[in-house]
């Protein structure tokens, strides 16, 4: 009687309820629907059509529960409170102009920084060097679409080869290979990534005259000296996070890691910009704050729903299709669960659990292959916080950083197919 009485509209086959929550998700995308509350409902809504009625609220406290959640839910908070100190200070400011009158170049500046940044991995974290590139681009005149292109796009070229990635670590420990063994593999991925994206965000843009003729003097050690002191709240969350990674006491597992770092990044923060209360509490008037916040939840909640909605069983059944190719396996199912999820660890964990009836074992190649194709299917993504909250920031429409973003995928899966092959 209750399973019959509870399964009211858990009617609809995985793939289909799957489908239509994706076409939901979509729309509320395109509406521009907050993310933190398109998240959520998409995830409730597949709850709906695919699992019994009573599983729907044990999956939410499953989720609010959740150790990881709930360190990565406030890790987001905490990085986001940062990233609007950082403006609210006028830190910002400091680290963009000190490292422009070192390197002279904004092209450069916009580049590395949001790869520096892109140390810090958290959930939306291309909103703490959003700033800094629109400030930096702004010099170039580059339309709102290709800043945040050059945003989102520098920002994940450092994970690949990121030895305290968790991602990087999760797919290391699930195909029992090694950790170097991968990332030797993904080096020649980042240089393509790098020379892409270079190429792309600013062919044919001008070094304003400014830049060119302001070269010749200036005060080397006074520029290095500020740039640290600005740099620095970001350089010791980086190093607390890699020292903690470092320990082997599990921290990452958890989620403490980037949690802790973040609480002692604020602290720094609040020591070096000597800011008043009024100042410190005045981010959390603003609900774009919370908003990021309930998507980290959405994304989890998401995430666990998918999972008890059988999503595996949909490519199990691809998978045991004996005219389907290995190397299909190995890069499209990685990449669709990537991109449809926007969780990288996600899509790793799914499209492991998929192939290990498949393959015999997983040697380095076919490691580094499953990484790489689950990752760039989450760049690209538009679940991927770090793109909606990039192109919610320079105000522009996902559809026109795509036009940037799909050559750069596919000269960088290319690639990675390349080494594949060759090695």
């Amino acid at each position: 009687m209750s399973e019959r009485k509870f399964k009211i509209l858990g009617l609809l086959e995985p793939a289909t309820a799957i489908i239509v929550s994706f076409c939901f998700l979509g729309v509320m995308l395109y509406k521009r629907v907050n993310l933190g509350i398109t998240l959520n409902a998409t995830a409730l809504l597949l709850g709906f059509l695919s699992l019994d009625l009573l599983e729907i609220p044990s999956k939410i406290f499953e989720t609010s529960l959740d150790l990881l959640t709930i360190s990565v839910v406030l890790a987001t908070f905490g990085i986001m409170w940062l990233s609007q100190l950082y403006k609210e200070t006028g830190v910002i400011k400091d680290l963009s102009e000190s490292l422009s009158r070192i390197i002279k170049n904004s092209k450069i500046v916009s580049s590395v920084l949001p790869a520096i940044i892109g140390f810090l991995p958290v959930a939306g974290g291309a909103l703490m060097s959003a700033p800094i590139v629109d400030y930096e681009t702004g010099k170039l005149k580059l339309k709102p679409e290709k800043k945040a292109y050059v945003n989102l796009w520098f920002r994940h070229t450092i994970f690949p080869v990121y030895p305290v990635s968790q991602v990087l670590i999760i797919t290391a420990a699930l195909t029992e290979t090694t950790l170097p063994s991968i990332i030797v593999r993904q080096i020649p991925v980042v240089v393509v990534m790098i020379t892409v994206g270079y190429l792309i965000g600013f062919w044919k843009v001008s070094i304003p005259k400014s830049e060119e003729k302001s070269g010749m003097k200036s005060d080397v050690k006074s520029n290095l000296k500020s740039f640290f002191i600005a740099f620095s709240p970001i350089l010791i969350t980086i190093i607390v996070v890699v020292c903690l990674d470092l320990t082997g006491f599990g921290f990452p597992e958890q989620g403490f890691d980037v949690l802790a770092a973040t609480l002692v990044g604020l602290v720094v923060l609040i020591i070096i910009s000597k800011l008043s209360l009024e100042v410190f509490v005045n981010p959390l008037k603003n609900w774009g704050i919370y908003g990021v916040t309930f998507a980290a939840y959405g994304a989890f909640l998401l995430r666990n729903i998918m999972s008890a909605a059988g999503i595996s069983e949909i490519f199990k059944n691809l998978a045991t299709n004996e005219s389907t190719s290995i190397i299909l396996l190995l890069t499209v199912v990685p990449a669709v669960l990537g991109f449809v999820t926007g969780s990288p660890s996600g899509g790793i964990a799914i499209s492991v659990s998929i192939l290990t009836g498949i393959l015999p074992f997983f040697s380095p190649k076919t490691a580094a292959l499953i990484y790489i194709s689950t990752y760039l299917g989450y760049v690209i993504a538009p679940t991927h916080l770090c793109f909606t909250f990039t192109s919610e920031y320079f105000k522009c429409p996902l559809g026109k950083v795509y036009k940037y973003l799909i050559p750069s995928f596919l000269a960088t899966f290319a690639t990675a197919l390349l080494i594949y092959f060759l090695f």
